[in-house]
C-alpha cells in the first residue's frame, strides 16, 4: 500500500483546526484518520488533535497480525470511545473548552480487508473500476432532510445548515459511531477528507483526479488546488491510501 496526506487552513481561516495521521503498522495493516474540529478558536484544535492521538495510539497499543473482523470492529470502537472520553473531559475543564468537538473518520487496513469508522461528516471514499463510492454517511442535518426526503440532494449541497452536525466526539459522554466494511482489490484507492474539500469539490471531480491524474505522488496537492482556487473557506485536509 502506498500512502499520502496533505492538511492546509484553506483561503480564510488563519488557524487549521483539522488534524490527520496515516500509520503503517506492520507489513499488511495501514491505520489512516482524518479528524475536522469545532469549538473556539482554540478548543477545536485541541479537540482534533486530542481526538486522533488518543484513537491512533489505543490502535498501536491493541493491533496485532491477521486479526478477525469482529476484533476490528471492537478495537476501533474501543478507540472511539477512549478519544470521545478524552476530549469530553478536557472540555469540562473549563469555559474555553465548552462544547468543543470533533468529526472522526479513520480506516483500518487489514490485507484486502478494510474497517471504516466514523462520527460526524468527514468522509471516506472508495475509488475503484466501477467508479467513485461515498463509504460513509454524513452525520448533519442536510443527510437526515435528504433521508426524509424533505430536500433533494442537490439542494442540500447549497442548503444554510450544511455545515450543522448530528453527531460529534466530545460533544457528550459517550457517541456510537458507525462501521462499514468493504473487500478490496488492487488497484484500488481509498481517500478521507475534511468537509473542506467535499464542500469545494463534487465526487465526479475528486474520481478524476484520483483515478485519471497523472501521478498519484501529486494528486492530493492537486485536489488541495482546487479546493483553495474556489476559495476554500474553511481547513482542507486528505489521506489517500492506494492498495
Amino acid at each position: 500500500m502506498q500512502t499520502w496526506g496533505l492538511t492546509d487552513p484553506g483561503m480564510v481561516r488563519t488557524q487549521n483546526q483539522d488534524h490527520y495521521q496515516i500509520v503503517k503498522l506492520g507489513r499488511e495493516q495501514v491505520l489512516a484518520i482524518v479528524c475536522d474540529g469545532m469549538g473556539g478558536a482554540r478548543s477545536g484544535n485541541i479537540a482534533s488533535q486530542m481526538a486522533v492521538e488518543v484513537f491512533v495510539g489505543e490502535v498501536k497499543r491493541t493491533a496485532r497480525s491477521n486479526m478477525r473482523p469482529e476484533r476490528i470492529d471492537d478495537m476501533l470502537e474501543q478507540a472511539l470511545e477512549l478519544a470521545n472520553k478524552a476530549v469530553y473531559e478536557q472540555s469540562q475543564l473549563s469555559e474555553e473548552y465548552r462544547g468543543m468537538g470533533t468529526t472522526l473518520v479513520a480506516a483500518f487496513f487489514q490485507k484486502d480487508q478494510l474497517t471504516v469508522a466514523n462520527v460526524g461528516d468527514s468522509r471516506a471514499y472508495l475509488f475503484n473500476k466501477e467508479g467513485v463510492q461515498s463509504i460513509t454517511t454524513d452525520h448533519s442535518l442536510v443527510e437526515l432532510m435528504v433521508q426524509r426526503g424533505e430536500i433533494t440532494r442537490e439542494a442540500a449541497k447549497n442548503h444554510p445548515g450544511k455545515n450543522l452536525i448530528t453527531r460529534a466526539v466530545g460533544t457528550e459522554a459517550q457517541v456510537a459511531c458507525d462501521l462499514f466494511h468493504r473487500t478490496l482489490n488492487r488497484g484500488d484507492s481509498v481517500l478521507l477528507c475534511s468537509d473542506g474539500l467535499s464542500n469545494m469539490l463534487s465526487d465526479q471531480e475528486i474520481l478524476f483526479e484520483v483515478v485519471h491524474g497523472v501521478n498519484k505522488n501529486d494528486c492530493c496537492q492537486r485536489l488541495m488546488s482546487i479546493a483553495n482556487y474556489r476559495g476554500a473557506p474553511d481547513n482542507v485536509t486528505i489521506a489517500l491510501i492506494a492498495v
